[in-house]
């Protein structure tokens, strides 16, 4: 009888090794910490199964626009892996840009409010340059966010995600000096500000190059000071974990993630 009990025990292991798969410890080795990052170019493309965490662009190119596939890529993102220490399973980034020098050609750029600059009177100054990037960030949150989460039926809360700030030369910033460098910087202070309040955690998205380009020497004053960076850039994965040891955007902050490019996605290797 005892022979008997062994032999079915053994059976039934056998069979749970089947059915179940690897042990545990194998299987979570196999998931992938590959993460993507994903936005309105994808509308309509298959997006990647397998997957550690998912970065979604709530904007369609411009602050002043929406992803038009959002809540569906919002969905795609909260069915990553989350094998990734320190990396959620979904994140967002936001497009930035500050058009005060061709403020006449737009009709967002803002003509009143209280800034840590002072009031805003409508001029190409650095308080409206912080107003700007203050509404901007409002506009992507209640008004393009916050109704795709709900259709999506996923957490709407932003504290519950980190959210990017794209910073990239292909969209309209102030060139030529040091005044126009600290106009740019008032932008991103005031989107920053607005995620803070909102218990949001925010980064930056660059290279190295376009961020002096753009933004020039943080002072240590600003709320821009200590944030992580997502560097650009890598052509492989090998370059990618290369270039976590590339310098920071945000002085006091840490390289987190690395992307690189594999058949037309973009990949995001974390940065242990």
């Amino acid at each position: 009888m005892e022979r008997k009990l062994r032999a079915v025990v053994i059976t039934v292991l056998a069979l749970a090794t089947v059915v179940l798969g690897m042990p545990a410890t194998a299987s979570a080795a196999a998931l992938t910490k590959v993460g993507y990052d994903v936005s309105y170019p994808q509308c309509g493309d298959p997006l990647p199964g397998a997957r550690a965490f998912g970065i979604v662009g709530v904007n369609g190119g411009l602050s002043t626009k929406a992803n038009p596939c959002l809540s569906t890529q919002l969905s795609w993102a909260w069915r990553s892996n989350g094998s990734v220490t320190g990396q959620p399973k979904a994140q967002l980034y936001l497009n930035t840009a500050n058009p005060g020098e061709v403020r006449d050609q737009v009709t967002t750029w803002p003509t009143s409010g209280t800034t840590p600059y002072g009031p805003c009177d409508g001029s190409n100054s650095t308080a409206c340059s912080w107003e700007y990037g203050w509404e901007r960030a409002s506009n992507s949150v209640l008004s393009f966010f916050t109704p795709a989460a709900r259709a999506a039926s996923v957490d709407g809360r932003p504290a519950s995600y980190t959210w990017w700030l794209d910073v990239e030369t292909t969209n309209t910033w102030q060139r030529g000096s040091s005044d126009a460098l600290a106009r740019n910087r008032a932008t991103l202070e005031g989107m920053t500000a607005y995620l803070l309040a909102r218990g949001g955690r925010v980064g930056f998205y660059s290279t190295n190059q376009q961020w002096a380009q753009i933004v020039g020497t943080v002072p240590s004053g600003s709320n821009l000071t200590g944030r992580p960076s997502w560097l650009a850039g890598s052509s492989s994965l090998s370059d990618a974990r290369n270039d976590c040891r590339n310098p920071v955007l945000s002085p006091g902050g840490h390289v987190t993630l690395t992307q690189y490019i594999v058949n037309g996605f973009d990949r995001n290797n974390a940065c242990t």
